[in-house]
């Protein structure tokens, strides 16, 4: 499906800009924007054309809002129709989804997003999904408490302490984002951060998960060619059908195994007179690979925890060299798919990649139960 991506704030403006640089971004990029008061922010990145970043908030002095939401929503709501001119030349009308990333946590970007979502649906009939990065536990420090809460006790006459402020914005972001977007796809840093690492280090890593995840998702019914075009093609109704439309939390999994591409052998088996047909692919090589995958992206890190693997609507796509997709085998994965998420609605699609060198599987879930971070990072705001 063709998509438009807009990139809020520094978290999202740097996952914008690898999905610009990625070479199979024009398969499903019809658009790419990066949006910021922060100047510098913005002439940092790289692969997004200076044309498409758009400073707005001449209010902020050109530098960040460190964190303060209030000035960012007001921000957002007073700029919210240029953010959308600002697009214009990009052809907005033929995407199939906009597509809003985010850094909950943060100040311009999580204050913008919801203004934008709802300008956005209000120019165009297409879903606006917005995958929302969840700040980590430490991530912020404490805040001293504003005046209307100076005097609050608790049972025991202490003034309990602030929440950090970046988890309030986010538990406010992600309430405002539910409420106009089609699907949020919280990312989980915490999750996945390794012993000992902060986020800081860890950014290029984690910006690169998002960015495969995204790639995955909304580029999966983008063919080039002919051979690559899928026997069961999944397009913007089936993800849309498979999210649902109403603001719900949606978790993405994705696996790879690397496999051997399929060798081509000559007509007559001697290798003379040029190259025919691949050679076949061991049946039970190939069950295996796709069976690993399935699983894998099942119950493998997601992009946010799957409370018991349970949902409402699951989409599954697996993809690699078209000799590796076994038909049968997806259908017996999409079949043990829906026994375990327990999922009444299986949508599903292949990817054929010609002399691509690894299977792969991409499992959406929607209708999930509230995630244990997400549910922390709500009664901040209690």
């Amino acid at each position: 499906m063709r998509v438009h991506v807009i990139g809020l704030g520094g978290a999202g403006g740097r996952i914008a800009d690898r999905l610009a640089a990625d070479s199979d971004g024009d398969r499903f990029l019809q658009g790419v924007n990066a949006f910021d008061t922060d100047a510098a922010a913005l002439d940092a990145l790289r692969s997004i054309d200076e044309s498409r970043r758009h400073r707005f908030g001449d209010a902020a002095g050109g530098g960040g809002l460190d964190g303060d939401l209030h000035a960012a929503r007001r921000l957002g709501d007073a700029h919210a129709s240029e953010l959308g001119r600002a697009m214009d030349d990009q052809q907005p009308s033929l995407a199939e989804a906009f597509v809003l990333v985010v850094g909950l946590g943060g100040g311009a970007g999580a204050g913008a997003a919801p203004a934008l979502a709802e300008e956005l649906t209000r120019l165009y009939d297409v879903p606006v999904y917005a995958v929302g990065l969840l700040p980590t536990p430490a991530e912020s420090e404490p805040r001293e408490p504003d005046s209307p809460r100076a005097s609050a006790t608790d049972d025991s006459g202490e003034r309990p302490p602030e929440r950090p402020l970046a988890e309030k914005n986010a538990a406010r972001t992600l309430d405002a984002l539910s409420d106009r977007c089609a699907a949020v796809f919280p990312f989980d840093n915490a999750e996945w951060l390794r012993p000992g690492e902060g986020i800081a280090d860890a950014r290029d890593r984690l910006n690169a998960v998002v960015t495969e995840r995204v790639a995955a998702l909304f580029g999966a019914g983008e063919a080039d060619d002919a051979e690559s075009t899928p026997q069961q093609v999944l397009d913007a109704s089936d993800v849309a059908r498979a999210v649902g439309d109403d603001g719900e939390i949606a978790a993405i999994g994705h696996a790879t195994q690397a496999v051997e591409p399929p060798e081509s052998g000559s007509r007559f088996g001697l290798g003379l007179f040029g190259s025919a047909e691949p050679a076949a692919v061991d049946t039970s090589e190939a069950v295996s690979a796709i069976e690993t995958t399935i699983r894998k992206a099942t119950r493998g890190k997601n992009t946010v925890a799957v409370p018991e693997g349970r949902a409402d609507r699951t989409l599954l796509v697996v993809g690699g060299p078209p000799a590796w997709l076994n038909r049968e085998a997806i259908a017996d994965g999409r079949r043990w798919l829906a026994d375990e998420t327990g999922s009444g609605a299986i949508l599903s699609g292949d990817a054929p990649v010609p002399g691509g060198e690894e299977v792969f599987a991409l499992v959406v879930r929607s209708g999930i139960d509230e995630p244990p971070r997400i549910r922390e990072i709500r009664e901040s705001i209690a």
